[in-house]
């Protein structure tokens, strides 16, 4: 689809376009910010609002722009109208931080602080804290699409144990635990990201516990079956691709494996909870692969948890669509809730 920004034109008329594309998309968002707020949000996505590449996002007070393009340098005034743009619009920005996701220099993926003083630490969501380290990864060690899953945690977990596999830097489950878990296990290979859910949990006053397991997630599922372990929720977010001496893990190769390879561990009338975020996986080839799970009469679809409009774009600002249609969710990343039942009827015991 081509957008205003794809026509032959010259630098300053490409900034004028490039403007005034971000203020509409700033329009849009408008209720969500608020001066002095420590919330994170996505202020432009350009895959879908009309420039790929280029994706702008807001962590407390620090303004972080991603540029996704194969070859970085083609971006690069965009990238400084941008940070001009939104520096302009919010004079309480204190720092900017440039990915280049292409880039030969890790130090240049991960990010370049080219403004201000340290990056922000934390940023607060529904009165939960999380802690942040913006250059964890080429990431910003904490995901905007699973927003409303959060808040879906916060609401169904009440007294309840939870597994959070994959989990990163664990914010999902600390979701969990600010919605009244009694016990979260959050297991990831990367132990450095793991430090971070430490961190959240430090930064709040749960009643539940949270423990970590460093592990390889097939090790680690493997020793959670031998000791018989089971909760009342699992989630399960895989990388998109990944390859161990335990196992492979491919979101487009063997996503319902993984689903499969977990469902021992979940409670009878439990939960799983299954992420899949590849980009060219179609929804409704998903949804096909959930409909012949259920035909077992063991896993139903209890609900699918939408991407906030902010990382989607809105109906007036929207100008390109994703590769395959991600129908029926409303983005690639696919969050399924899936109700399980198990012919033992067991219990959690975690």
């Amino acid at each position: 689809m081509n957008t205003p920004l794809e026509a032959p034109v010259s630098n300053a008329a490409a900034n004028e376009a490039l403007q005034k594309l971000l203020q509409a998309c700033l329009d849009a968002r408008s209720p969500l910010i608020k001066p002095g707020s420590k919330s994170a949000l996505r202020l432009f996505n350009g895959f879908y609002e009309g420039l790929p590449g280029l994706v702008v996002d807001l962590f407390a007070s620090t303004l972080v722009i991603s540029n996704h393009a194969r070859e970085p340098e083609s971006l690069e005034v965009a990238i400084q109208t941008a940070q001009a743009f939104f520096r302009q619009q919010f004079p309480w920005i204190s720092s900017v931080l440039i990915k280049r996701r292409a880039a030969q220099e890790l130090h240049l993926q991960r990010g370049e602080r080219v403004f201000g003083a340290e990056t922000a630490a934390e940023i607060e969501e529904d009165g939960v804290r999380y802690a942040l380290n913006l250059r964890l990864n080429q990431d910003s060690s904490f995901y905007l699409d699973t927003r409303l899953l959060r808040a879906y945690l916060r609401e169904n977990s009440a007294g309840k144990s939870v597994l959070n596999c994959f989990a990163y830097t664990g914010a999902l489950g600390i979701a969990a635990l600010a919605g009244g878990a009694r016990s979260v296990l959050q297991t990831d290979l990367n132990a450095e990201a793991l430090r971070l859910a430490r961190r959240s949990y430090g930064l709040n006053h749960f009643a539940g516990s949270m423990n970590l397991l460093p592990l390889d997630f097939f090790k680690a599922v493997n020793r959670l079956k031998t000791s018989k372990s089971l909760f009342d929720v699992v989630i399960l977010d895989p990388p998109l691709f990944s390859a161990t001496e335990a196992g492979t893990v491919s979101l487009t190769g063997n996503w319902l494996t993984l689903v499969n390879k977990v469902r021992p561990l979940v409670a009878d009338g439990g939960l799983l909870i299954a992420i899949n975020n590849a980009l060219y996986l179609s929804g409704e080839e998903l949804a096909r692969s959930l409909d012949a799970l259920s035909q077992s009469g063991y896993v139903q679809l209890e609900t699918r948890i939408p991407v906030p409009q902010d990382v989607t774009g809105y109906p007036g600002t929207i100008l390109n669509a994703p590769p395959v249609p991600p129908a029926p969710y409303n983005h690639p990343t696919k969050i399924s809730v899936l109700r399980v039942r198990r012919k033992d009827g067991a219990k959690a015991n975690r």
